[in-house]
Parts: C-alpha cells; sequence; structure tokens
C-alpha cells in the first residue's frame, strides 16, 4: 500500500512539473494567437470586425466536444474495466468542459446579435450546443448530490447517453436548415476558410486546448491528494 501511495505522490509531482511547462506554452500561443487574430487577421467583408469573435467562439466549442467525447469514452471504460482511475481522469476534465461550453453558447449569442438580429434562436447547432452544456451540468451535479459509487455509474451513463448528441452537433448543420454556415473546415476535403483566419484560429484552439489541460492538472491533482489522505479504496 505504501508503495502504491509513493507513485500516487510521483504523480502528482510530475503533473505539477508538467503545469509549470503548459503554462509557459499556452501564454506563449494565447499570445501569438490574439496577435493574429486582433492584428494580422482580415475584417470580413459582411461581418466586419464582428467576425473576430470566432477565435474564441469556434475554439471553445471544439474544445467542449472533445472533452465530452473523452469523457463519454473514458465512462465506457469505467463501466467495463471498472478502472478507477478512468474516473479521477473523467471528473477532472469535466470542470473545464463545462466552462469551455459556457463560453461557447454566451460568445455564440454576441457574435448573433450583429450576424443575425438576435442573441439567440432555436437554430439546431445552438440547440445541440445546450443540450450539451445540460449534460455537462447534470455531470458535474451527480457527484454533488450522490454518493460515491452511485455518482460512478449515474455520471458513466450520463456521459455516454450525452454522446450520441456530439455527432448531432457535428452535422446539425448538414441534416437540417440552420443558421449556421456549413463547416468551413474539413479534415477529409480542402477547406474553404482563408489561411489568413485558419492561422489564428488554430493558434487560439491550441491555446484553449493546453489552458484545459492546465485546469485539468489542477483538479486531477486535488483529486490524487484526496485518494492519498483517505486512502486508496476512495476517490
Amino acid at each position: 500500500m505504501l508503495a502504491l501511495l509513493n507513485e500516487k505522490s510521483k504523480k502528482i509531482l510530475i503533473s505539477s512539473k508538467f503545469r509549470n511547462l503548459i503554462s509557459i506554452l499556452f501564454i506563449i500561443f494565447l499570445s501569438l494567437g490574439l496577435f493574429e487574430a486582433l492584428v494580422i487577421s482580415p475584417k470580413d467583408y459582411l461581418q466586419s470586425d464582428s467576425v473576430r469573435i470566432m477565435y474564441v467562439h469556434v475554439p471553445s466549442a471544439w474544445i467542449s466536444l472533445g472533452i465530452f467525447s473523452i469523457i463519454a469514452f473514458l465512462s465506457l471504460g469505467v463501466l467495463v474495466f471498472k478502472n478507477k482511475n478512468f474516473v479521477l481522469i473523467s471528473k477532472s476534465l469535466a470542470p473545464s468542459g463545462f466552462i469551455f461550453n459556457l463560453i461557447a453558447l454566451v460568445t455564440g449569442s454576441i457574435w448573433g446579435k450583429p450576424t443575425w438580429g438576435t442573441w439567440w434562436a432555436w437554430d439546431p447547432r445552438i440547440t445541440s450546443m445546450l443540450v450539451l452544456f445540460l449534460f455537462y451540468f447534470l455531470y458535474l451535479l451527480t457527484w454533488k448530490i450522490f454518493e460515491k459509487n452511485k455518482a460512478i455509474t449515474i455520471s458513466s451513463y450520463i456521459s455516454i447517453i450525452g454522446a450520441i448528441n456530439v455527432p448531432i452537433i457535428k452535422f446539425s448543420v448538414d441534416w437540417w436548415a440552420t443558421l449556421h454556415q456549413p463547416s468551413s473546415i474539413n479534415v477529409l476535403s480542402e477547406s474553404t476558410i482563408h489561411s489568413s483566419m485558419l492561422i489564428p484560429l488554430f493558434l487560439m484552439t491550441a491555446a484553449f486546448a493546453l489552458f484545459s489541460m492546465l485546469i485539468f492538472l489542477m483538479k486531477y491533482n486535488v483529486e490524487l491528494i484526496k485518494v492519498k489522505n483517505k486512502g486508496l479504496n476512495r476517490i
């Protein structure tokens, strides 16, 4: 048991070292991304400077979707393999995913006002992102109101069921009539967005990904300390 506790301590030490490196990289990528987004990137010929909200809105949406997908995948592993470390990782990832989901909704609303003339519309993509936000909220709430074993099971099922909404968000602009334009960035085909906008978009995405990793490491450290202090049989 002592050896396992020492291993937990090593994990805390390693993640602390990574945290310092990630903080530096985050500052670098955020500085470059903001400079590209606010200075180098051109105005849109229709939306003018309001298009710059995209450099916060789109990366936030991507990060929140990515994190929820990881949580759902790990939750499946929790139910199948009973892996407690998967629980710790999922629980530590959820807060940053929730924050970025909220940022995506708020910035989308701000962007919608000058673009569509309204703060909110029950557009398929907006609605499905709101549904994702509710799943994040339920996942986090589960850990607040249920005891450990129930929370593990219920939160795992919530994330797995919520994962059904991820492809709906992705393909909503193709499946239904929507205020959102079709995807400008495609992995399997040529993207329609110009490199002057694509570069700051990727830089800001990298910055947000690093920031979410920073939040994750801090939360994960807290969870590991709880395990160390309460005993190996608790989470």
